[in-house]
C-alpha cells in the first residue's frame, strides 16, 4: 500500500497579487540614486556670508608673497615651491584625485574641503609657473558664451597630435 505524500518543509507559497501598470512618464530612479542625489544636491551647510571669488586673488597674492619671502621653515607655500615644479604639480594631482574620490562617493562636506585644497594647489602651480590670476580670468571671459564642443574643435591639431589622441578633455 502506498503511503500518502508528506508535504515538504520549505517556504510557504506566495499569494498571487495583481500588479498595477506603471504610470506613464519618465521612470523613477532607483532609491539608491534618489538618496545619493538628495545628499549631493542639498543646500550648502556652511556660512557663505561674505564669501566670493575674490578670495582666490587674495590667496594668490599670499602664495606669491611667501614665494618671494622664501621662509621655508614657517611657510607651507614657500616649502612646497622650493621643492620644485614636479612636486608642486604632484600635489595638485593628489588633491584632485582626493576630490574626485569624494565626489564619486557623494560626500558633500568632503568635496568642499577637497575643492579648497585643489584650488590652493592650483594657485601654487600658477605661482610656480609665473601665471597671474588675471590671465586665467581673461581666458575664461574669452570662452564665455562659446560652446565647449566648439571650443574643443577649434583647438590646434598640434595639441591633439602631441597628446596622441583625437579626444581631448
Amino acid at each position: 500500500m502506498a503511503k500518502a505524500a508528506k508535504p515538504k518543509p520549505g517556504k510557504p507559497k506566495k499569494k498571487e497579487t495583481k500588479r498595477r501598470p506603471a504610470a506613464p512618464g519618465p521612470a523613477k530612479p532607483p532609491k539608491s540614486v534618489r538618496l545619493a542625489e538628495g545628499r549631493v544636491l542639498r543646500p550648502l551647510e556652511v556660512d557663505t556670508a561674505g564669501a566670493d571669488a575674490l578670495v582666490l586673488d587674495r590667496l594668490w597674492r599670499t602664495i606669491e608673497s611667501r614665494r618671494v619671502g622664501g621662509d621655508t621653515r614657517n611657510s607651507h607655500s614657500a616649502r612646497l615651491l622650493a621643492r620644485g615644479t614636479a612636486k608642486v604639480a604632484q600635489k595638485l594631482g593628489e588633491e584632485a584625485v582626493e576630490c574626485v574620490i569624494e565626489a564619486a562617493q557623494g560626500h558633500r562636506p568632503e568635496i568642499i574641503l577637497e575643492s579648497a585644497d585643489v584650488l590652493y594647489h592650483l594657485l601654487v602651480v600658477w605661482v610656480d609657473a609665473g601665471i597671474r590670476p588675471e590671465e586665467v580670468w581673461a581666458e575664461l571671459r574669452r570662452r564665455e558664451g562659446i560652446s565647449g564642443i566648439a571650443e574643443k574643435a577649434a583647438r590646434p591639431r598640434a595639441i591633439r597630435r602631441v597628446a596622441r589622441t583625437g579626444k581631448l578633455p
